[in-house]
């Protein structure tokens, strides 16, 4: 099993509609190496820390899991869509996507708390410069996740 941080800001697409629809398709990725991560490495059942970014306090808001392959995302060939890619064609789509079940809504592990964590310090996100809105996550990162996200 793999573990991901998605990112998605909350007025597009948060934990809570994600908790009300009980999947979402994780389209709008235009970035190739969060594509890759998707396409080449993400299996059923692996699991999401799903992260509120671009919002007043950013943050790991809850736990979903992976629960499709990848597809070709539609929003890419949709002229009215905001994720339109003149340069996709359907016979060669360029970008791909894959759906998220809802696990969990949490409390908010914040990005100043994540900083605050010497057991997170290695995670991607906390890289200085790091925007890609899909990273890997260690299964050493994802227990410490766990374990402050359920902290008493």
């Amino acid at each position: 099993m793999n573990y991901w941080l998605m990112k998605s800001e909350p007025d597009e697409a948060s934990i809570l509609d994600l908790q009300r629809s009980g999947t979402l398709p994780w389209t709008g990725v235009r970035n190739y190496q969060a594509r890759n991560f998707m396409r080449d490495d993400m299996r059923l059942g692996d699991g999401v820390l799903f992260y509120h970014s671009s919002c007043p306090e950013p943050g790991i808001a809850g736990l979903a899991e992976v629960c499709s392959a990848a597809y070709p995302d539609a929003t890419q060939f949709d002229p009215a869509n905001h994720y339109f890619d003149p340069k996709s064609k359907r016979e060669a789509p360029r970008w791909v996507h894959v759906d998220v079940r809802w696990r969990e809504t949490t409390r908010l592990l914040s990005l100043k708390e994540m900083r605050e964590a010497p057991e997170l310090a290695s995670m991607r996100v906390l890289e200085k410069g790091s925007r890609l809105s899909i990273t890997p996550v260690t299964p050493a990162e994802w227990q410490a996740v766990l374990k402050r996200l359920h902290a008493a």
